[in-house]
């Protein structure tokens, strides 16, 4: 696995350095825009004050959207992912075991 590195990602204003892999960069930083989307707009729409509070609202918000929503089929499609994967594996193993 490539050694992690510093990126810079934008939450509600605020600059955050994360360490992440060059392969893990994409999805951090489409995590942090989601993120930053879903607390402007609990900023916006409500009379929650102060990033924390926006933060934490923010957190409940899709925590409770994954545990009643499956993550707006986020879940199925990890699980459609991860069986591909197995496959893959599977098959690249088979092939291993016919070299011994």
């Amino acid at each position: 696995m490539a050694a992690p590195r510093s990126i810079d990602i934008h939450i509600l204003g605020r600059s955050f350095k994360v360490a992440c892999t060059r392969e893990e960069e994409p999805a951090l930083i489409a995590a942090a825009d989601y993120l930053d989307e879903k607390m402007h707009e609990i900023r916006d729409s409500s009379k929650v004050i102060g990033a924390e509070r926006i933060a934490i609202m923010a957190g409940l918000n899709l925590a409770h959207d994954l545990l009643t929503h499956g993550g707006g089929g986020l879940i199925e499609e990890a699980r459609t992912r991860l069986n591909h994967c197995n496959a893959l594996l599977d098959s690249a193993l088979e092939d291993q075991d016919k070299l011994f």
